[in-house]
């Protein structure tokens, strides 16, 4: 009897596919460790993968579905920007917003105008093609800028002005990219930037009013179990981007500003919730990565890698900087942190994904727009990304000797009516050295364990503390608020701190045992 061209799907094929997508994880997760040392950001690694197992690779996988890699690209995005703006620091972003802001809207424009003059003059690029290959690679990508960045301490407003862009430019980017990609001329472009502006604005409402409905939600209804305080969380991220995209808005802003409001309000179980969007972002990279490997045909890419090269230098070395000079000349911002974010323009996934678009909507050339892309990500990540730490010092844009801030961590005990505060004291903190009782913790709150070399101990008051210690402190509610103060003051200033009228103590003034 002749066998079907189709066979069900067993327990036995289940197992094996399980057993490949487990070996590609710990590939991919040790991949994790290689790219932290080597100081190349991880998207490269993912990539290779999935190209090893791809067509003309080990595997010889054979994957042309660009559809199926734009949706699951979309998700991962979601998923990804939700991890973003959970770790957004406010009181960091807050006086970064108009200079990324202006970065994200202004600056897309200006670097969408000047690479496609490039791509159309140089390589010869029709004007269309020319387009979406500027707008495409017009956004920067969080994941592979801070990937490479939180390994160097540098100025907050760097950190935060390149964060919040990168949150924020992904929205007008994917717009412009499908504009570009529909069919039919290009008509009045004063109507386009009113629909960007618009789906902007909806995309931004909708993304705060879920933030702040779901945050005041999550502190006022007290869930079962703590594991269902993250589920929580990132089901309402993503039900901001549902809305936004329904309503159509821009769901990318909508999701990030939900996530940034849910990651600034105090939520309860925060840590567990921060490690667990933390982990599902590192699996939505690895697994977008792997796709887009997978979708690329190496022995294609020959007839693209020089006008790839060409326009990245054009991106690179007149685009970005071109943008980045003329949006935050009104912010007064020193010439070396403008040299310093033109060159942390990083592009990551999300150009790649983005290069799906035209494909789908069946552009002429999308293949070859694609291919493109591909090239200039990689060898400009590649470039780009282990050159950061080097030009970060030779702008001297390090903290010197501004006191590295500390790693706080705050885990409720609601039965307790308190806090257990996880204190971790950098390099560089100000905090060596001083004695458990020169902390001056308002009253309600103590160390209670110290974690030094792997030992912990129960300390004394005349205990010092020294560098890479671990401590355990414990407040209750009503102090809480100031025993972080407090410790994040002698954390910047030492034991006088508050004396000297160190910033972050007003707080716990008055408590002061």
């Amino acid at each position: 009897m002749r066998q079907g061209r189709e066979r069900p799907l067993t327990v036995h094929h289940l197992n094996q596919l399980l057993l490949v997508c487990s070996l590609v994880l710990l590939i991919a997760v040790a991949a994790v460790r290689i790219s932290s040392r080597s100081g190349l950001p991880s998207l490269l690694v993912y990539l290779a993968i999935g190209v090893a197992m791809g067509q003309d690779g080990i595997g010889d996988i054979k994957f042309d579905n660009a559809e199926l890699v734009q949706v699951i690209g979309y998700a991962a995005l979601v998923v990804i920007l939700a991890e973003g703006g959970l770790g957004t620091k406010w009181k960091e972003a807050k006086p970064a917003l108009p200079a990324a802001s202006a970065l994200a809207l202004a600056g897309v424009a200006v670097s969408v105008g000047v690479t496609a003059a490039g791509a159309h003059y140089l390589t010869g690029l029709e004007w269309r093609q020319a387009l979406i290959v500027g707008a495409v690679v017009s956004s920067t990508d969080a994941a592979a800028v801070f990937s490479v960045l939180r390994r160097i301490p540098l100025p907050k407003r760097i950190t935060g002005t390149l964060e919040a862009e990168s949150g924020f430019n992904d929205a007008p980017v994917v717009i412009l990219v499908v504009a570009f990609s529909t069919a039919g001329p290009i008509e009045h472009w004063y109507v386009l930037l009113g629909e960007i502006a618009l789906e902007l604005a909806i995309g931004a409402a909708i993304g705060l009013a879920v933030g702040w409905l779901g945050s005041w939600g999550l502190r006022h209804v007290a869930l079962p179990a703590s594991g269902l305080y993250p589920i929580a969380v990132l089901s309402i991220a993503i039900a901001a981007y549902a809305a936004g995209a329904m309503a159509h808005g821009s769901g990318f802003l909508a999701v990030y500003l939900a996530s940034m409001v849910m990651g600034n309000a105090r939520l309860p179980h925060w840590p567990a919730t921060r490690g667990f969007a933390d982990g599902l972002g590192w699996l939505a990279q690895i697994g977008m990565f792997v796709l887009l490997g997978l979708l690329v045909t190496p022995h294609e890419l020959g007839d693209d890698i020089l006008p790839a090269l060409v326009i990245g230098l054009v991106l690179t070395m007149v685009a970005r900087p071109l943008s980045v000079v003329l949006c935050l000349v009104p912010f007064r911002v020193p010439w070396q942190e403008q040299a310093l974010m033109s060159w942390a323009g990083l592009r990551g996934a999300v150009p790649i994904i983005l290069a799906t678009i035209p494909m789908v909507e069946g552009v002429t050339g999308s293949r070859r727009i694609f291919n493109i892309v591909f090239v200039l990500v990689v060898v400009y990540t590649l470039v780009q990304g282990p050159t950061l730490p080097w030009m970060a010092r030779v702008l001297r844009l390090g903290k010197g000797d501004e006191a590295a801030d500390l790693g706080i961590e705050s885990a409720p005990l609601e039965r307790l009516r308190g806090h257990l505060l996880s204190v971790t004291i950098p390099e560089g903190s100000r905090m060596h050295g001083v004695e458990v009782s020169e902390l001056r913790l308002p009253t309600g709150s103590a160390v209670t364990l110290v974690v030094r070399d792997g030992t912990s101990f129960v300390p004394l008051p005349s205990t010092g503390l020294r560098r890479g210690d671990e401590l355990l402190v414990v407040a209750t509610d009503p102090v809480r608020d100031a025993a972080e103060a407090r410790l994040r003051a002698v954390g910047h200033g030492g034991k006088l701190a508050g004396w000297l009228g160190t910033a972050g103590t007003e707080g716990a003034r008055g408590h002061h045992r």
